[in-house]
């Protein structure tokens, strides 16, 4: 379900250059930044990005983030709807977390991220 439209309001910002006019961040990309900015989390999306699938794998792709983390991590991104957490039934019970639709659809920023800090 989509959030409340963002507002049509342009701000004017003083400044020595003269009146210029913005438009405030819109609450979509304040609500998305104050979810990714975490830290570890693009980690983690990053490593499920790459095949990640059980807590180990995550635990070794994501270097030095201690198992506690990771663990609220990913239920951070299970409760925004990223991430889906899967108990299968095996003995012991084994877990599996896979991207959503929704979070595959963070691929081509994640790409974006490391190609601007490749150069």
């Amino acid at each position: 379900m989509p959030g409340p439209r963002p507002s049509k309001r342009v701000v004017a910002v003083s400044s020595r250059e003269g009146t210029r006019r913005c438009q405030p961040v819109p609450v979509e990309v304040r609500q998305t930044a104050d979810l990714l900015e975490r830290r570890w989390q693009l980690s983690i999306i990053y490593a499920a990005l790459s095949g990640a699938i059980r807590f180990s794998e995550f635990a070794e792709a994501v270097d030095g983030i201690s198992p506690r983390m990771l663990s609220e991590r990913l239920r951070d991104l299970e409760a925004a709807g990223l991430v889906q957490r899967t108990v299968l039934p095996t003995s012991p019970p084994t877990v599996e977390y896979r991207l959503t639709a929704r979070g595959r659809r963070l691929q081509p920023l994640v790409e974006a991220m490391r190609d601007y800090a490749a150069g």
